[in-house]
């Protein structure tokens, strides 16, 4: 065992897939956690380290990066930003100006932060991943601070891409369509799941852009289900 992944949303049904890729393919991952009834959700395995963190804090955030880090002989060469959320909002003439800055602070803040804690703890070869959704590229009515939120985040992501060229590091934005997780729960309940991405087809296709080959990346992944749009 030679490497590790920070991997933020790692608790839940589409972190719990990549968490489970990650350490069948014999990575150490790390994953901060918030409330106690995340770990409800998370089965203890060897390799697996749970690190209580606030990652709206930066002195937490600062906290969990050194923790990544700290292990002899597996140093950090990932950082898989899955931690954000999405909430059902009227449209932009009926919207809160509150819904829009809790979108925004939900789904860039600590994908910030944990990336600038991690940057001076990567080495060359290493990779960033952000889990965006394809709200990152594409308009729903009704999102409005959801898809500015995401449209934020891939900016951000295509940045720090430019920035880390002369490092060897790798940005990857990963963009998947309908995933079948418990959040259709929260919104559509009756939403045909058959019909959805499975978590652990994301999950492949993170471990599978982790390990390609050094000269080499994805700049952006779009998976959608084949069957289209829901």
């Amino acid at each position: 065992m030679d490497r590790t992944a920070l991997v933020t949303g790692g608790t839940g049904g589409l972190g719990a897939a990549v968490v489970g890729r990650l350490l069948d393919d014999g990575w150490r991952v790390v994953v901060p956690w918030v409330a106690e009834r995340e770990l409800e959700r998370v089965q203890p395995r060897e390799r697996l380290e749970l690190v209580e963190a606030d990652l709206f804090e930066p002195d937490a955030v600062a906290a969990v990066a050194a923790r990544a880090a700290a292990q002899d002989g597996a140093p950090l060469r990932a950082v898989v930003n899955l931690v954000g959320g999405y909430a059902q909002g009227p449209r932009v003439a009926e919207a809160p100006i509150e819904g829009f800055e809790a979108q925004l602070r939900l789904n860039l803040r600590p994908t910030y932060l944990v990336t600038q804690a991690a940057l001076p703890l990567l080495r060359r070869g290493g990779t960033i991943i952000n889990n965006l959704s394809v709200a990152a590229t594409r308009i729903f009515a009704g999102q409005s601070a959801y898809c500015a939120a995401k449209h934020g985040a891939l900016g951000l992501t295509r940045t720090l891409r430019e920035e880390l060229h002369p490092r060897g590091i790798r940005v990857i934005a990963l963009m998947p369509g309908a995933t079948n997780t418990d959040i259709w729960n929260q919104f559509w309940p009756e939403a045909p799941r058959k019909r959805m991405l499975r978590a652990e087809t994301v999950a492949q296709a993170v471990l599978d852009a982790l390990l390609l080959p050094s000269e080499s990346t994805m700049e952006e992944i779009t998976l959608m289900p084949t069957g289209g749009a829901l």
